[in-house]
């Protein structure tokens, strides 16, 4: 598997434990508990519409936290693009535990892939003019799994947290203007980029005067950050910074903003508006008679 596309490890087992949790408590899986226990089973994890992997790591954890015996097999790693019909998995072992298991395995597939596929259908769009940026719009509790599905989908991630590094907006800026925060910011936080949201044109002067490493175009036609990244341009004789624009970027109007000369576009939606893509499990059960597996049945 490669690092890069996969969230930490330490996450992957957390959202887990707390999903099987939510599913299990108090009395476990009741339904399954009811079939025999030497009755085994061999599946296949299968993509049902297109689009791009994300989220194997959770669905590997899941069953391994409710049988560690379950044999997963996995022929395709996130950012694979998927096919209908595409065999992500082979999966094997106690049907019971298989079951229990399914859905919330089942459950982190699709809704991790579903950013991914969003994500790389954004920067299909750019082709590469741009780079794509999430967001800390995510589901709580989840963000590094979204984070990873981001970087699954081609996309790039923006600040993790609130300890990433400072980004000024209005409601920060109560009582100072933007050249105090970046003075003071950069005395008590020596080394953190220092990151302005501009909502207008007098604004990303004060930012670049005041030698800001980000700066967010918020809100803004193509037309205005055009004209704000002509007074961004000249400004800095050792390199500008780094540009952002954002603020009701759909995939619709992405294109606009290709080449108005940013660095990156950013967009809530890409993590809270992602439909879930379609992956389901399909079971073989292997009949038992009198302890002995018999074979598969249809």
């Amino acid at each position: 598997m490669s690092g890069y596309m996969h969230p930490p490890a330490s996450d992957v087992a957390a959202a887990v434990t707390r999903a099987l949790a939510e599913d299990l408590t108090p009395l476990g899986d009741m339904t399954s508990g009811m079939l025999d226990p030497d009755i085994t089973a061999t599946c296949q994890i299968n993509a049902r519409s297109a689009g791009r992997l994300a989220g194997r790591a959770c669905a590997a954890q899941a069953f391994l936290q409710v049988d560690p015996t379950i044999e997963v097999t996995w022929h395709c790693d996130d950012g694979a693009d998927l096919a209908p019909g595409t065999v992500i998995a082979d999966v094997a072992g106690s049907l019971a535990n298989i079951l229990t298991a399914e859905r919330t395995a089942l459950n982190f597939l699709g809704h991790l892939s579903g950013i991914a596929t969003r994500v790389h259908a954004f920067v299909a769009i750019v082709d590469g003019r741009i780079g794509v940026w999430d967001t800390r719009k995510t589901t709580p509790g989840l963000r590094g799994l979204e984070k990873a599905a981001v970087r699954a989908g081609g996309g790039r991630n923006h600040r993790g947290n609130l300890s990433g590094w400072l980004m000024f907006k209005d409601n920060h800026l109560v009582g100072m203007s933007i050249a105090e925060a970046i003075e003071q910011a950069r005395d008590r936080w020596p080394g953190r980029p220092l990151h302005v949201e501009c909502d207008r044109l007098d604004q990303v002067e004060q930012a670049v005067a005041a030698y800001a490493d980000l700066i967010l175009l918020d809100n803004m036609s193509p037309e205005t950050v055009r004209q704000a990244m002509a007074l961004i341009g000249p400004k800095r004789p050792d390199g500008r910074p780094i540009v952002e624009a954002s603020g009701g970027i759909t995939i619709e109007t992405i294109d606009a903003y290709a080449d108005t000369g940013v660095d990156f576009v950013s967009s809530g939606s890409l993590t809270n508006s992602a439909p879930v893509l379609d992956i389901g499990l399909d079971i073989e059960v292997n009949a038992v008679v009198g302890g002995v597996a018999e074979g598969p049945q249809d």
